[in-house]
């Protein structure tokens, strides 16, 4: 029997499906985007929407012809367009915006796992046109409404191991889930980013994200990086934009007023999920025999802060802050003019007091420790 949780954008997601307007679905792929609309439609009458998928040839080739007696015979009938993995449509832009315009009440849906390729198409065409909603592996906020409090405390080892992709859910032995994520990192992972003209070097992509699951929440050198994988800087920053185009990697940027001794050049990179995180280095082993617990509960805690802004319409900019002397904090947020300092402790029972230096530098932000203790307040 297959499980489902309630996704955190479903009420969203309903509201915004509205005549003359293209909602735009995004997320890394096998997050349940595909899923959230197959429920959506399975409630409305079959002849009244129309699905269309982008990897398919055929589907391509009846969006082609981009005139608007061609678009009035395609969606006859129809009240609602939807199409999937619409990046790989050529022109899809301009084409969403002649139906958009000319055809009178209908509405589209349409879903996208790569953000540098959809953006790029729909920006310009599409202005005051569309909505746009992102759907992350599930989240605390979403298991919450199936688990209560003993459970989550049994369930925090296997979402630091292998994170929140929905199918995980299906399997019930460790060993399964474990190829399950070795499966998306091979079929899916970079598939977006692997049909994108001039990348020469797959083999470097997988070795730089294997660099960056060892350096979670430290500072990264692009320059660093562009030598041990002997690619230029430029390359290396290049894949970085890409991987975090296509929803594998976040980037966190070091804050700064302008105090001399701040650090501000680096940045910081999270992947959007533990497991594949944990994949990728190909390390699954439990939390009792690992040394990199620090860096995984950092990386979870720093992902779920993230779906949880972004489901809770948190308006927030994220960054870390350390100083030339060592002062650092994991995890910083301004809000309006409002600074909130955060770290993130494993061991609960471990002591920490505000940076020094912070505390001079900012005296009315606050400060609190995130640990096993208080963490469900600041991710659900």
């Amino acid at each position: 029997m297959k499980k489902h949780l309630k996704r955190a954008v479903v009420d969203e997601f309903r509201q915004k499906v509205i005549p003359n307007k293209v909602l735009i679905l995004l997320g890394a792929r096998r997050v349940g985007k595909t899923e959230l609309i197959k429920n959506y439609v399975s409630e409305l009458p079959s002849e009244s929407y129309l699905q269309l998928n982008g990897e398919d040839i055929n589907d391509i080739n009846l969006l082609k012809e981009r005139s608007v007696n061609n678009y009035k015979r395609l969606l006859a009938g129809i009240d609602l367009l939807v199409i999937d993995e619409a990046q790989n449509v050529p022109d899809i832009g301009l084409i969403l915006k002649l139906i958009v315009d000319s055809i009178n009440g209908i509405k589209i849906i349409a879903t996208g796992s790569s953000m540098f390729d959809l953006s790029n198409k729909l920006g310009e065409p599409l202005v005051g046109r569309k909505n746009t909603i992102y759907l992350f592996p599930l989240s605390q906020i979403e298991f919450s409404e199936v688990e209560n409090f003993k459970q989550t405390t049994e369930n925090l080892e296997e979402k630091l191991l292998f994170g929140g992709y929905p199918e995980l859910i299906q399997y019930e032995s460790w060993e399964e889930k474990k190829d399950y994520l070795f499966e998306i990192i091979n079929s899916y992972l970079l598939k977006d980013i692997l049909v994108f003209e001039g990348i020469k070097h797959a083999d470097k992509i997988y070795d730089l994200l294997r660099l960056i699951a060892y350096q979670v929440g430290k500072e990264v050198s692009v320059q660093e990086l562009a030598n041990q994988l002997q690619l230029s800087k430029n390359t290396v920053g290049n894949y970085l934009d890409l991987l975090s185009k296509v929803f594998i990697l976040f980037k966190i940027e070091g804050f700064s007023r302008n105090l001399r001794k701040e650090i501000v050049k680096s940045n910081r990179w999270y992947f959007y999920d533990n497991g594949i995180r944990n994949a990728i280095i190909n390390n699954f082993t439990k939390l009792e025999s690992r040394t990199d617990v620090g860096d995984l509960w950092e990386n979870y805690l720093a992902y779920e802060r993230i779906k949880k802004q972004n489901y809770k319409k948190i308006k927030t900019k994220n960054y870390f802050w350390r100083t030339y002397d060592q002062q650092e904090l994991d995890w910083l947020e301004e809000r309006e003019d409002k600074l909130s300092g955060f770290e993130f402790k494993w061991n609960e029972n471990k002591k920490v007091k505000i940076p020094t230096a912070f505390k001079n530098a900012y005296p009315e932000a606050e400060f609190e420790v995130i640990n096993k203790a208080n963490y469900l307040d600041f991710i659900s």
